[in-house]
């Protein structure tokens, strides 16, 4: 089946879907006729892409979350079951990004705010996901972890970051082999420089080092990391697993070097 039909009706929790990538899937998947259950600590931000969703005739429901609490994401699985009767996917895409700094700035509190969303909060969405996916009996379950280029490629000044985004792609793969055998698929997008709040008011100077550093020469749109979010749900990547799939214009691919082309005429 070569369209995304398959995706209909599957129910899906989005975490962080109040905004940028996360609110990106969350539409794209709504679009396509999947019943979406936006969780975010921003219960306005939340509500206003749920608003959003249904008026153009999709079906989602808001559940204000904090995704560094264990608890707090297994009430939120339990309650997209209780809502619509079954889980067939999780996207975990709530995040922060601390960094700029060597490692011996950081801050005692600063390790343990990164690590209870990046990496506790991605573990308990899978964790809890997984548990009411197979209890749904999903003939199409998913789970997918938003990491970052910076878990496949360590980042300067982004010790803690780097950390959450490599465990995250870790425990993806484990987690691929854990489930293959009962069908549901574990894979991680990892974004590279994306158009989201994250580059709001951002200096000149540090903008034009982002466009510089990626090879495609500009930032990418939430868009298309949603796009890909909605084929890892469809039956069209059943047989993918275990992959940490960049979405970054060719920045982890290799360093950029000094080329010369022999008919340049080409592109006149």
């Amino acid at each position: 089946m070569n369209n995304f039909e398959s995706v209909k009706g599957k129910v899906a929790i989005v975490t962080g879907a109040s905004r940028g990538i996360g609110e990106a899937i969350a539409k794209c998947y709504a679009a396509n006729g999947m019943k979406v259950v936006c969780a975010a600590r921003s219960q306005e931000a939340g509500e206003a892409v749920v608003k959003a969703i249904r008026e153009k005739g999709g079906e989602a429901i808001f559940v204000q979350t904090d995704c560094s609490s264990k608890e707090q994401i297994k009430k939120l699985v339990e309650t997209a079951v209780a809502h619509y009767g079954r889980l067939d996917g999780v996207v975990s895409n709530a995040g922060i990004g601390k960094g700029g700094t060597p490692i011996h700035e950081y801050e005692e509190n600063e390790y343990e705010e990164i690590f209870d969303l990046n990496s506790k909060g991605v573990f308990a969405g899978m964790k809890y996901g997984a548990e009411a996916i197979l209890k749904s009996k999903s003939k199409g379950g998913f789970l997918i972890n938003v990491a970052s280029i910076a878990g496949l490629l360590p980042q300067r000044g982004q010790a803690l970051y780097t950390a959450t985004k490599f465990g995250a792609v870790g425990m993806t793969r484990a987690a691929a082999l854990d489930y293959a055998e009962h069908g549901i698929t574990v894979n991680a997008i990892c974004p590279g420089y994306t158009q989201t709040s994250m580059f709001d008011g951002i200096p000149k100077q540090a903008m034009q080092f982002f466009l510089k550093d990626c090879p495609a020469g500009r930032l990418g749109k939430p868009e298309e990391c949603a796009d890909l979010a909605l084929f890892l749900a469809s039956d069209m990547a059943r047989y993918i697993t275990g992959a940490a799939i960049p979405v970054d214009g060719a920045v982890s691919a290799g360093h950029m070097n000094v080329i010369s082309w022999k008919h340049p005429e080409i592109l006149q």
